[in-house]
Protein backbone atom coordinates (compact mmCIF):
# COMPACT_ATOMS: atom_id res chain seq x y z
CA UNK A 1 0.00 0.00 0.00
CA UNK A 2 2.50 2.64 1.16
CA UNK A 3 4.18 2.37 -2.79
CA UNK A 4 1.36 2.11 -4.20
CA UNK A 5 0.36 5.16 -2.77
CA UNK A 6 3.42 6.86 -3.70
CA UNK A 7 3.60 6.49 -7.02
CA UNK A 8 0.26 7.65 -7.32
CA UNK A 9 0.61 10.68 -5.51
CA UNK A 10 3.99 11.37 -7.62
CA UNK A 11 2.18 10.30 -10.98
CA UNK A 12 0.36 13.36 -10.20
CA UNK A 13 1.93 16.01 -8.67
CA UNK A 14 0.20 15.14 -5.67
CA UNK A 15 3.35 14.87 -3.95
CA UNK A 16 6.17 17.47 -5.56
CA UNK A 17 9.64 16.86 -4.87
CA UNK A 18 12.29 20.37 -5.45
CA UNK A 19 15.40 19.98 -3.44
CA UNK A 20 17.28 22.14 -5.63
CA UNK A 21 14.64 24.85 -5.47
CA UNK A 22 12.81 24.18 -1.68
CA UNK A 23 9.77 25.32 -1.23
CA UNK A 24 8.66 27.94 1.53
CA UNK A 25 6.28 26.62 4.65
CA UNK A 26 3.98 29.44 5.94
CA UNK A 27 6.15 28.76 8.80
CA UNK A 28 9.10 29.45 6.97
CA UNK A 29 10.44 27.13 7.10
CA UNK A 30 12.41 25.58 3.86
CA UNK A 31 11.29 22.44 2.30
CA UNK A 32 12.41 20.27 -0.69
CA UNK A 33 8.81 18.57 -0.30
CA UNK A 34 5.37 20.10 -1.06
CA UNK A 35 2.15 17.98 -0.84
CA UNK A 36 -1.43 18.97 -1.93
CA UNK A 37 -3.52 16.04 -1.87
CA UNK A 38 -6.45 17.88 -2.88
CA UNK A 39 -5.16 17.00 -6.73
CA UNK A 40 -5.95 12.77 -5.87
CA UNK A 41 -9.70 14.23 -5.95
CA UNK A 42 -9.43 15.04 -9.47
CA UNK A 43 -7.39 12.00 -10.49
CA UNK A 44 -10.17 9.12 -10.72
CA UNK A 45 -7.74 6.41 -11.03
CA UNK A 46 -5.54 7.84 -7.94
CA UNK A 47 -8.72 9.05 -6.15
CA UNK A 48 -10.25 4.83 -6.65
CA UNK A 49 -6.55 3.86 -4.88
CA UNK A 50 -6.55 6.48 -2.07
CA UNK A 51 -9.65 5.92 -1.14
CA UNK A 52 -10.38 2.33 -1.25
CA UNK A 53 -7.04 1.65 1.17
CA UNK A 54 -8.59 4.62 3.81
CA UNK A 55 -11.77 1.46 4.00
CA UNK A 56 -8.68 -1.24 4.00
CA UNK A 57 -6.74 1.11 6.55
CA UNK A 58 -10.53 1.15 8.82
CA UNK A 59 -11.39 -2.15 7.99
CA UNK A 60 -8.00 -3.13 9.34
CA UNK A 61 -7.11 -1.34 12.06
CA UNK A 62 -10.43 0.29 13.72
CA UNK A 63 -13.33 -2.36 12.99
CA UNK A 64 -15.27 -0.84 15.74
CA UNK A 65 -15.39 2.31 13.92
CA UNK A 66 -19.23 3.75 13.91
CA UNK A 67 -18.46 7.33 12.39
CA UNK A 68 -15.67 9.20 9.92
CA UNK A 69 -15.10 12.63 10.65
CA UNK A 70 -12.76 14.62 7.83
CA UNK A 71 -11.14 17.38 9.25
CA UNK A 72 -12.18 20.66 7.35
CA UNK A 73 -11.46 21.49 4.68
CA UNK A 74 -8.94 18.71 2.55
CA UNK A 75 -10.35 15.83 4.65
CA UNK A 76 -14.06 16.39 4.34
CA UNK A 77 -14.31 14.88 0.63
CA UNK A 78 -12.05 11.71 1.19
CA UNK A 79 -14.21 11.01 5.23
CA UNK A 80 -17.28 11.20 2.68
CA UNK A 81 -16.12 8.66 -0.28
CA UNK A 82 -14.63 6.26 2.01
CA UNK A 83 -17.76 6.20 4.26
CA UNK A 84 -19.54 5.47 0.93
CA UNK A 85 -17.33 2.56 0.87
CA UNK A 86 -18.13 1.37 4.22
CA UNK A 87 -21.30 2.37 4.58
CA UNK A 88 -20.80 4.62 7.20
CA UNK A 89 -22.30 7.98 8.91
CA UNK A 90 -19.65 10.93 8.19
CA UNK A 91 -19.12 14.50 9.33
CA UNK A 92 -16.45 16.97 9.69
CA UNK A 93 -15.13 18.66 12.34
CA UNK A 94 -14.73 22.91 11.50
CA UNK A 95 -11.23 24.46 12.26
CA UNK A 96 -13.17 26.62 15.11
CA UNK A 97 -16.83 27.19 15.74
CA UNK A 98 -19.02 29.20 13.40
CA UNK A 99 -20.05 32.80 14.36
CA UNK A 100 -24.00 32.04 13.38
CA UNK A 101 -26.29 30.26 12.99
CA UNK A 102 -26.14 26.72 15.96
CA UNK A 103 -22.54 28.01 16.29
CA UNK A 104 -22.12 24.37 15.44
CA UNK A 105 -17.90 23.25 15.11
CA UNK A 106 -18.93 19.79 14.44
CA UNK A 107 -21.17 18.74 11.20
CA UNK A 108 -23.11 16.03 11.00
CA UNK A 109 -24.77 13.80 13.78
CA UNK A 110 -22.34 12.62 16.65
CA UNK A 111 -23.35 10.82 19.76
CA UNK A 112 -21.38 10.56 22.83
CA UNK A 113 -19.39 7.90 23.03
CA UNK A 114 -19.99 6.98 19.51
CA UNK A 115 -16.34 5.70 18.54
CA UNK A 116 -14.91 7.72 15.81
CA UNK A 117 -12.08 7.78 12.67
CA UNK A 118 -10.71 11.35 11.68
CA UNK A 119 -9.57 11.16 7.99
CA UNK A 120 -6.92 13.58 7.39
CA UNK A 121 -5.02 14.02 3.99
CA UNK A 122 -1.68 14.73 5.49
CA UNK A 123 0.38 15.28 9.01
CA UNK A 124 2.95 17.55 9.48
CA UNK A 125 3.29 18.60 13.27
CA UNK A 126 0.41 17.07 13.86
CA UNK A 127 -1.35 20.05 15.49
CA UNK A 128 -4.28 20.77 13.49
CA UNK A 129 -5.09 17.15 13.47
CA UNK A 130 -5.33 17.29 17.57
CA UNK A 131 -7.61 20.04 17.48
CA UNK A 132 -9.87 17.90 15.43
CA UNK A 133 -9.48 14.78 17.95
CA UNK A 134 -9.87 17.49 20.85
CA UNK A 135 -13.05 18.29 19.34
CA UNK A 136 -14.47 15.26 19.16
CA UNK A 137 -13.58 14.14 22.59
CA UNK A 138 -14.95 17.35 24.05
CA UNK A 139 -18.21 16.30 22.17
CA UNK A 140 -17.88 13.20 23.76
CA UNK A 141 -16.70 10.80 21.14
CA UNK A 142 -14.06 7.82 21.66
CA UNK A 143 -11.63 8.32 18.96
CA UNK A 144 -10.13 5.25 18.14
CA UNK A 145 -7.75 6.68 15.69
CA UNK A 146 -6.38 8.93 12.49
CA UNK A 147 -6.20 7.86 9.02
CA UNK A 148 -4.26 9.95 6.75
CA UNK A 149 -2.69 9.79 2.99
CA UNK A 150 0.63 11.36 3.68
CA UNK A 151 2.66 11.82 6.85
CA UNK A 152 6.10 13.62 6.76
CA UNK A 153 7.10 11.43 9.68
CA UNK A 154 8.73 14.34 11.87
CA UNK A 155 9.50 13.82 15.36
CA UNK A 156 7.69 16.81 16.25
CA UNK A 157 4.31 15.42 14.48
CA UNK A 158 5.15 11.33 16.19
CA UNK A 159 5.83 13.38 19.71
CA UNK A 160 2.80 15.39 19.23
CA UNK A 161 0.22 12.19 18.41
CA UNK A 162 1.79 10.05 21.01
CA UNK A 163 0.94 13.00 24.11
CA UNK A 164 -2.63 13.19 23.03
CA UNK A 165 -3.05 9.33 23.21
CA UNK A 166 -3.77 8.75 19.75
CA UNK A 167 -3.29 6.44 16.72
CA UNK A 168 -2.55 7.55 13.22
CA UNK A 169 -2.28 5.51 10.07
CA UNK A 170 -0.91 6.71 7.05
CA UNK A 171 -1.53 5.43 3.81
CA UNK A 172 2.21 6.22 2.54
CA UNK A 173 4.98 8.52 3.96
CA UNK A 174 8.07 10.82 3.12
CA UNK A 175 10.50 7.46 3.58
CA UNK A 176 8.36 5.94 1.03
CA UNK A 177 8.01 8.78 -1.35
CA UNK A 178 11.67 9.03 -1.30
CA UNK A 179 12.83 6.08 -2.14
CA UNK A 180 10.45 5.87 -5.04
CA UNK A 181 10.83 8.78 -6.29
CA UNK A 182 14.89 8.23 -6.54
CA UNK A 183 14.26 4.41 -8.31
CA UNK A 184 11.75 6.11 -10.97
CA UNK A 185 13.76 9.41 -11.72
CA UNK A 186 11.73 11.57 -10.17
CA UNK A 187 15.41 12.71 -7.96
CA UNK A 188 18.66 11.98 -8.55
CA UNK A 189 19.79 9.13 -5.91
CA UNK A 190 21.59 11.95 -4.10
CA UNK A 191 18.58 13.86 -2.89
CA UNK A 192 16.76 11.36 -0.90
CA UNK A 193 19.27 11.69 1.78
CA UNK A 194 18.50 15.75 1.43
CA UNK A 195 14.59 14.57 2.26
CA UNK A 196 15.61 12.18 5.07
CA UNK A 197 17.98 14.97 6.33
CA UNK A 198 14.66 17.52 6.12
CA UNK A 199 12.77 14.68 7.65
CA UNK A 200 14.52 14.60 10.75
CA UNK A 201 14.82 17.97 11.75
CA UNK A 202 13.28 20.91 9.22
CA UNK A 203 14.80 23.52 11.31
CA UNK A 204 18.35 21.92 10.11
CA UNK A 205 18.64 23.69 6.36
CA UNK A 206 22.51 22.39 6.03
CA UNK A 207 20.75 19.85 3.45
CA UNK A 208 20.43 23.03 1.02
CA UNK A 209 22.71 23.24 -1.36
CA UNK A 210 24.78 20.07 -0.57
CA UNK A 211 26.32 18.15 -2.95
Amino acid sequence: MNELIAKDLLSINAVFLRPEEPFTWASGIKSPIYCDNRLTLTAPKVRNDVENALADVVRTHYPECEVLMGTSTAGIAHAAITATILDLPMGYVRSGAKDHGRGNQIEGKLEAGQKVVVIEDLISTGKSVIEVVNALRDAGAEVIGIASIFTYGMQKGIDCLEAAGVKNVSLTNLDEVAEVAANQGYIQPEDKEKLIKFRDNPSDESWIGAK
